[in-house]
């Protein structure tokens, strides 16, 4: 690359909107900003102000400066926060990928509503309730729900087979409507007072009840009078703890908190006046990099990719409030407002935000630190030069050589990288043998990452490991470095291979530690920091691969057991598993509701219902 000439590129550059990609001499996008003027915001790096520390050492690597302009400075807020996700730049802040949150979703497209926790896209026909911080929150709001209105939660292909209520009607979850227990109308009117109850419109329930057990209680209807009255205590119950007065509309409370280069935020979710708990971020950014800017950053990733609510309180100021106010508003089609320094109630939410964030950095500090003291053991236990900044783990799981599938879990001095995880379905191995199975999902491991380092299109490269673990005694080991041997014409980087394996008691604590470097063996014991980690990362490798084996068996004896029926296509299967719900439900069918499946004769629903009970 050409010495860099900043003048010369800044006169080239247009004063309209846009974003702007600072790239180092390797070419790699260091950071990505947005301008409402490409040339001015531009210069002002290379002007005689004042920088911060964090600036100073990125403008010492820019050796180009590429920009894409917009029509709007909206426009390169929406561009800046994607291109962000996607190259992730060193001196960025960076909001890390977490999966969507879960809402509760009610079907009422359905005669009689289901009640789910959900995840996703809202493409589902519907109505949708949340987020909620949590799948605990859900499930906590789900139990409510049904103990309250006794709301069903079963699968579509189970309430439409049910010949007797389930256990749920027994215990007094369900009204079970799939046989008949309640009305569609009285099914209805639950659904609804659901509904008002994740609105927050407790009160209307409550005078609603009221007048139901009055007038239960005047038709001398005693019994249902009292179920009434039971339902009323429930709700006021679960108001008196949930429901917080004064918050009409929905809002998030966020708070940061930063300690010894660490930065939390914490989301405090208040909706229809019901408090739903808390989320805490940890974004990762660069040295010296100021808390108003990485709260900035924050903001603009999170609310583009999660649903905005009316009002976000927080405990700093912002630096471009009225633009992302109008991003905001314009995704979520209703005003969107940011306030701090607020008072009243809003100040004593705030306050016990910022408690919450404090604790959750503070938890995190101590984590990091029995982290860092189990990373330094491990160096020095297995004599290593260096700490390692990768541990990679491998796990084979199978039934009798059925379904082998393997794992391979990944760890660094800041803990699990989900992100990097991977799972191997082993095919071209004898059933059964570890050896070969191990061999075939590392020599895939490694060579997906020789591939992703030289293709030029992914925009960030994985690393290998610096230590590969391997669950497993001396031969699981040698079969492994093997595999390695195999891949000569790669020229991987070294990187060093241990076994973990249990002991004939299979005791916790007393695994052997197997270093062929070392060409020895350790029995640590259950102190030992070093065999903590270890033991971390072989349990997260075990409960990996068992997790995806046992999803693969049960597809894999659903699929065989029904491929053996004569007549039974690939679509006939598939219509009879789409209107059961699986293969237990299809067992229990009898051969009149087996025949109701569209493509399914008498003569095969006979056949399939004799061939599956004489199973």
């Amino acid at each position: 690359m050409n010495e860099f000439d900043p003048s010369a590129q800044i006169n080239k550059m247009t004063s309209r909107p846009g974003i702007y990609r600072m790239l180092d001499a390797r070419s790699e996008i260091i950071y990505i900003g947005k301008a409402k003027n490409l040339k001015k915001r531009v210069a002002s790096y290379f002007s005689g102000s004042p920088k911060t520390k964090k600036t100073m050492r990125m403008l010492a690597l820019v050796k180009c400066i590429e920009v894409t302009v917009t029509n709007t400075e909206t426009e390169a807020l929406l561009l800046e926060s994607n291109l962000i996700k996607k190259f992730k730049p060193r001196y960025n802040v960076l909001l890390k990928d977490d999966k969507s949150f879960p809402y509760i979703h009610v079907s009422t497209d359905q005669k009689f509503p289901r009640i789910t926790s959900y995840r996703g896209s809202k493409s589902k026909k519907g109505d949708y309730f949340g987020p909620f911080p949590s799948t605990v929150a859900v499930r906590e709001t789900l139990y409510q729900l049904q103990k309250l209105f006794r709301l069903r939660k079963c699968k579509d292909s189970e309430f439409a087979n049910r010949s007797r209520p389930c256990l749920q009607y027994q215990i007094k979850r369900c009204s079970a409507p799939c046989v008949g227990k309640i009305s569609a109308e009285h099914y209805a009117q639950d659904i609804e007072n659901a509904m008002q109850f994740l609105r927050g419109k407790n009160a209307q329930i409550v005078k609603a009840l009221q007048n139901k057990m009055q007038s239960s209680s005047d038709a001398q209807d005693y019994e249902l009078a009292a179920f009434y009255r039971d339902q009323i205590a429930n709700l006021k119950k679960i108001q008196a703890q949930q429901l917080m007065s004064g918050f009409a509309k929905d809002l998030d409370c966020i708070a940061a908190y930063s300690n010894n280069g660490v930065t939390g935020i914490t989301i405090l979710f208040i909706r229809q006046g019901r408090n739903l708990g808390s989320r805490t971020y940890f974004p990762r950014y660069a040295k010296d990099t100021e808390l108003e800017e990485i709260i900035d950053a924050f903001l603009t990733q999170y609310y583009l990719h999660h649903y905005p609510p009316h009002e976000i309180l927080l405990n700093t100021s912002l630096q471009e409030k009225d633009l992302l106010e109008e991003v905001l508003s314009e995704q979520a089609k209703h005003t969107v407002r940011i306030k701090a320094n607020v008072r009243g109630k809003r100040k004593q939410l705030m306050h016990m935000t910022a408690m919450n964030a404090e604790h959750a950095v503070t938890q995190h500090l101590n984590k990091q630190t029995q982290l860092d003291s189990r990373f330094a053991d491990l160096t020095n236990t297995l004599n290593l030069s260096e700490t390692p900044g990768l541990i990679c783990c491998f796990d084979i799981s199978h039934t009798m050589g059925e379904a082998t599938t393997a794992s391979c879990v990944v760890f660094d001095n800041k803990g699990a990288k989900k992100s990097a995880y991977r799972r191997f379905n082993i095919r071209a191995v004898t059933e059964g043998d570890d050896y070969l199975a191990l061999q075939e999902a590392v020599t895939r491991y490694l060579k997906r990452i020789y591939q992703d380092q030289n293709d030029e299109s992914k925009p960030s490269k994985p690393r290998y490991p610096d230590l590969m673990l391997i669950d497993g005694g001396v031969g699981q080991v040698n079969s492994v470095l093997k595999a390695i041997d195999n891949l000569a014409d790669l020229e991987l980087p070294p990187f060093l291979v241990a076994g973990v394996s249990k002991s004939p008691e299979r005791k916790a604590g007393a695994e052997k530690i197997v270093m062929p470097h070392l060409q020895k063996e350790l029995i640590l014991g259950p102190e030992s920091l070093a065999l903590q980690l270890i033991q971390q990362v072989r349990d997260e490798a075990h409960r990996f691969a068992l997790s995806g084996h046992r999803k693969r068996r049960g597809k894999s004896r659903t699929r065989s057991v029904l491929e053996e029926i004569e007549g039974l296509g690939v679509k006939r299967r598939s219509l009879l598993l789409r209107h059961f719900g699986g293969l237990h439900e299809v067992t229990d069918a009898s051969i009149e509701d087996l025949s109701k499946v569209e493509g399914i004769s008498k003569l095969i629903a006979e056949r399939i219902y004799k061939h599956l009970h004489e199973k």
